[in-house]
């Protein structure tokens, strides 16, 4: 079989060899961190913890720690603080200066950047420690706890080992994507999601099965369902729109004869340029109006905390598919610079037939990026909601409906495709049958 074949021909690249190993080992290293449980901290005892973090937010935050978070792990944060503060300083590069020059200075702007971005991590960690280790006193019996320590020592201590967690699996994923293959942080991620999978699944079934009115059909047309919103998020993923771009032959006195025989390529722009950072902005600030409604008791007030805090629910799903819509134009905007695409296009000699260089460049690219990203963005928002719609219409349990869209299955579509391309890549340099279909194109146009 070509798929054998291939498998043998990644072994037969000692370099890509090296590299998947180490990945493996570093992802096994993260995953039994994940099963160690806070000293001082009686693990028989967790039972209360695992229900809290059965659905809602806290079921999406354990399932990104791959079950971490309800083992009370010392990486029951995970690399999420990691990922809040890299969003805060892109989010920040827009507006101060300091980190725009920075991102101008190349290699040496990108370590200092990196740098900012840990000493943030530690700082939004030591906020995010305390909290929950008072929620585990809020969770947990007494019965729970040491009673040979302190409240104080305990949670200094448990507070530093978090941080501790945290930084260890910031320097795993690092490792990850300079020694191995694909992206560390998102490898991590997606391994932890993945991790929540198999029990999730065992649990839906379970539940359509037992008594007298199981139902396997239902099971099938599950997983038929999911395989379909599988292939939805592919296509989301890869789909793009290519701008022809035509580039002026150079002639042999060394300047540049613009005709039709120059050399015609294409510019891809992405149809989800934004990627799941849009479901994450909106997941933010989706906290904010429970958080704001619980600090009064009032029937109102007490009304949509309640609406804000089912993940499931109509209004929650309403608001947050709206918001990833704007939030998809306005990341859209802030990392496709299409000035400055049509700026090195003119530098390079390159024009979009019927087009002027320059300034009608940029706002004909910015036009088109206009048009694909409102279907782009309605289709990420429907993939975002359907958990809801799963667990609405079809009766799937919420843990398992955490897979039928939303963060969790684009982050694990995307760093599967995202890690294969680098895979195919080693494989076309060695002349070898790509792992995908359009490898083995660019090796024949080669």
């Amino acid at each position: 079989m070509k798929f054998i074949d291939t498998i043998k021909n990644v072994w037969k690249i000692e370099e890509l060899k090296n590299r998947i190993l180490v990945t493996l080992g570093l992802l096994l290293v993260y995953r039994f961190g994940a099963q160690v449980v806070l000293p001082g901290v009686d693990a028989a005892e967790l039972a209360n913890l695992g229900t809290q973090t059965q659905d809602g937010l806290l079921g999406l935050l354990n399932a990104f720690t791959g079950g971490a978070f309800a083992n009370a792990s010392v990486f029951a944060l995970g690399i999420m603080p990691y990922i809040s503060a890299s969003i805060v300083v892109q989010l920040m590069g827009i507006a101060i200066p300091y980190l725009q020059k920075l991102q101008k200075e190349g290699e040496s702007g990108r370590k200092k950047i990196n740098q900012i971005t840990r000493w943030l991590t530690i700082a939004i960690t030591l906020v995010q420690g305390p909290g929950y280790i008072y929620n585990l006193f809020a969770t947990l019996p007494p019965t729970a706890f040491s009673t040979e320590i302190s409240q104080t020592v305990f949670v200094v201590s448990s507070v530093i080992i978090l941080t501790t967690g945290c930084i260890f699996a910031m320097w795993l994923g690092e490792k990850i994507t300079d020694k191995g293959i694909g992206n560390g942080i998102s490898l991590l991620i997606m391994v932890g999601i993945i991790a929540t999978l198999p029990q999730s699944f065992v649990q839906n079934f379970i539940s359509r099965t037992s008594g007298e009115g199981g139902d396997i059909i239902m099971v099938l047309i599950e997983l038929v369902i999911w395989f379909v919103i599988i292939l939805a998020s592919v296509l989301l993923v890869m789909a793009v729109r290519q701008i022809p771009v035509q580039y002026a032959r150079r002639t042999a006195s060394g300047g540049y004869e613009k005709n039709v025989f120059g050399s015609r390529q294409y510019i891809p722009l992405k149809l989800n340029a934004s990627g799941v950072m849009p479901i994450i902005f909106a997941q933010a600030i989706m906290f904010i109006p429970a958080a704001v409604a619980g600090l009064s008791e009032s029937e109102t007030s007490q009304g949509i905390a309640a609406a804000f805090s089912d993940i499931f629910g109509f209004w929650y799903n309403v608001v947050f598919g709206l918001l990833i819509i704007i939030f998809t134009y306005f990341y859209t905007a802030i990392t496709v610079p299409t000035n400055k695409m049509a700026d090195d296009l003119k530098r390079s000699g390159g024009f979009i037939p019927g087009i002027r260089p320059g300034s009608e460049t940029a706002e004909y690219l910015d036009k088109i990026m206009s048009q694909i990203t409102l279907p782009g963005s309605i289709f990420l928002a429907l993939i975002a909601v359907f958990p809801a719609i799963a667990v609405k219409l079809l009766g799937v349990q919420q843990g398992w409906a955490l897979f039928f869209g939303g963060t969790s299955l684009l982050i694990m579509v995307g760093v599967a495709i995202d890690t294969m391309q680098q895979v195919n890549s080693y494989l076309l340099n060695r002349h070898y049958d790509g792992l995908m279909k359009t490898g083995k194109n660019r090796k024949a146009v080669a």
